[in-house]
């Protein structure tokens, strides 16, 4: 099989959990805070990436992260850009630690209009597509944001995250389609109940193109099964979308076969100033209870 075939099986059928080390330009000074290391470290933009990428580098060769509980994770483009153990990130999470790369593509949010964040465009995707495939990329991650249960913003969101991932597909490249219902949206519930059948609208569409969804862990237990069982999903995994480690753990294992992204949840309580004995130890703690969540 293909490395491609090969990574579409791990992640169909494989249990364990996808996760999100795609922190970018306006998220990094935060994780970086998590972290332990401030602000005072950095002086511009590049001498930050480096400290995020020794993060993230920290994180992925600790042997705790491995194929064994983690079937992908998620690179920024700068992460992909650069190496690990000598070699290209994407090809070192699969070559040595048989974990699925994935790549965030979108360039962040438009203001908010109609309760929604679109996607700002994205006018050299094709050509970072390309690239992402060269460098052994299985698929791609693009988010938007549902603030407000707005029928006609929740239908562009679906519109243009299905759009834009019909752009991934002809690449050879399998997208994440990521509409996330911020946890703060007054009426959770009725956004989630709109988007499921924007969603479902989107996937009856489709032909024979593969895609998954990310979505933010929902009011109602089994809510986006449909979803999850439809003929051209690989797989729906979950956000932690700012809940803490323990509470999005807890809904996690409310909805059988949705298995966690988690960012901050996975990097919770993980600091710089650990030694590598402690840093490993909490990472695999964090792991396996995600990784346990992920099962349920």
């Amino acid at each position: 099989m293909s490395n491609f075939d090969q990574q579409l099986e791990k992640v169909r059928t494989e249990s364990g959990f996808i996760a999100a080390l795609d922190q970018s330009g306006g998220s990094t000074p935060k994780a970086l805070g998590q972290y332990g290391v401030t602000e005072d470290k950095w002086s511009n933009d590049d001498e930050m990436f480096d400290l995020v990428h020794q993060m993230r580098t920290r994180i992925v060769t600790a042997d705790a992260f491995n194929g064994q509980r983690i079937i992908g994770a998620i690179l920024f483009e700068g992460t992909m850009d650069k190496e690990i153990g000598g070699v290209g990130s994407a090809e070192f999470l699969w070559s040595q630690k048989n974990v699925v790369p994935f790549l965030k593509v979108d360039k962040g949010l438009e203001d908010e209009a109609n309760g929604v964040q679109l996607m700002k465009p994205m006018p050299d995707l094709d050509a970072l597509l390309d690239r992402a495939k060269s460098k052994g990329v299985f698929g791609t991650k693009m988010r938007s944001v549902i603030k407000q249960a707005n029928e006609e913003g929740i239908k562009q969101i679906v519109d243009q995250q299905f759009a834009v991932g019909m752009q991934i597909v002809a690449k050879g490249l399998v997208p994440i389609l990521e509409p996330e219902v911020d946890i703060n949206c007054p009426d959770k519930q009725a956004a989630e109940d709109i988007l499921k059948k924007h969603l479902m609208a989107g996937l009856e569409a489709l032909n024979d193109e593969l895609v998954m969804f990310k979505l933010t862990l929902p009011e109602t237990a089994r809510h986006y099964r449909e979803c999850i069982d439809h003929k051209n999903m690989v797989k729906v995994v979950a956000l932690s979308g700012g809940y803490s480690r323990q509470e999005a753990n807890r809904r996690l294992a409310e909805n059988p076969k949705m298995v966690a992204s988690f960012s901050r949840a996975l990097v919770e309580g993980l600091t710089d100033q650990m030694t590598d004995e402690e840093f490993n130890a909490h990472l695999d703690e964090g792991i396996d209870s995600i990784y346990q969540a992920s099962a349920a």
